[in-house]
């Protein structure tokens, strides 16, 4: 997922995520993870949102053994909906 996200993001998105992905980077990346957790948390605050949180569960889940099956799992079904949804839209745009 980090491999894809890295090469489709911006080069002043990708360095950022290359390097916190390091495992040098855990002393950093596992607050960073938990803010995240908590900014998605109170995204109904002005300058948070919700894409906070699923963006601190995948930090997380490098370092938390726990929680890489259940976010893995929830990546995968994400990408499926995702695409079934482009799919039917091309397919009525197409009729």
């Amino acid at each position: 997922m980090f491999n894809e996200l890295e090469r489709k993001a911006p080069s002043n998105f990708g360095r950022p995520l290359g390097w916190i992905r390091r495992p040098q980077a855990r002393l950093a990346r596992i607050p960073l993870g938990i803010l995240l957790v908590l900014g998605g948390i109170f995204s109904f605050l002005p300058v948070l949102g919700i894409w906070m949180l699923p963006l601190g569960l995948l930090l997380l889940a490098i370092d938390v053994p726990a929680l890489q099956g259940p976010v893995s799992r929830t990546v995968i079904w994400g990408k499926r909906k995702w695409q079934n949804w482009q799919r039917q839209r091309r397919a009525k745009r197409s009729q």
